[in-house]
């Protein structure tokens, strides 16, 4: 009898311990206040369109918003973080507060691959996820030239994974993900016909792709023409290359 009231009497012990520390860190949660903001930023040395000062100003609101010095119970992290995924280049955000009172604020960068050339209106990006990205007064990256019959349509979307533009996120993506089409294709033309012509960082000719299909056995092609006919014949022997077409290489 004397051993479970011991039990009984340790197994209260422990209870009331739990809840006095249960209350101890809801009374210390509640009066912590935030002391600093640290941010961490993914890809800042690849892309520097957002940098830690514009992090603060979509936190505060531009400063209107007081955060530093106030109660960690009032901050509502889930808002601020809906905040922080709304700007353009950023793709992911989580935030915490961690036991010293400092706000934790990580961030991702989105990784522009090509930029939508405009004579008419604002220029854009697209972005490795597919999302249109508009341009930065802060900064320019270097990037494939989009340009033709299709670049507004192609600016004014929101993101082109699906839909009109696919294939031409689809070959975007193939061109970036090969070191050599990265550094030789300086741009993209679309022309009437849905058809694209692209042009070389380097050699003076022209690419006719064609419909943006068959994509791997396109720059097959290309890659044999680079390999064995240029230098064969000469780099700057030919002034356009015609890929459209089935087993042939069309060069004039």
């Amino acid at each position: 009898m004397r051993k479970h009231i011991k039990t009984i009497s340790w197994v209260v012990g422990v209870l009331i311990i739990s809840a006095l520390l249960i209350g101890f860190e809801s009374v210390e949660s509640n009066s912590k206040v935030c002391n600093d903001i640290i941010i961490t930023i993914d890809n800042q040395l690849e892309n520097h369109f957002v940098d830690d000062n514009d992090i603060v100003d979509l936190i505060t609101l531009n400063g209107t918003e007081i955060i530093e010095g106030a109660h960690v119970s009032k901050l509502n992290l889930r808002e601020i973080e809906q905040r922080l995924v709304a700007e353009p280049f950023l793709n992911k955000a989580e935030i915490y507060v961690d036991h010293s009172g400092n706000m934790m604020v990580h961030v991702g960068l989105r990784k522009p691959m090509a930029r939508v050339v405009r004579y008419n209106g604002p220029d854009a990006y697209i972005g490795e996820d597919g999302q249109v990205l508009p341009v930065s007064t802060k900064y320019s990256r270097r990037a494939i030239i989009i340009t033709g019959e299709k670049s507004k349509e192609l600016s004014e979307q929101v993101n082109i994974t699906e839909g009109e533009y696919s294939n031409l996120y689809k070959l975007i993506q193939y061109i970036v993900a090969d070191e050599f089409l990265k550094a030789q294709i300086a741009q993209i033309k679309i022309i009437k016909n849905g058809e694209v012509i692209l042009y070389p960082q380097i050699t003076k000719q022209y690419i006719e792709f064609g419909k943006i299909e068959d994509i791997e056995t396109k720059f097959k092609k290309l890659r044999l023409f680079y390999d064995e006919i240029l230098p064969r014949n000469g780099w700057n022997s030919y002034s356009r290359v015609n890929l459209k077409y089935k087993n042939q290489i069309i060069c004039e």
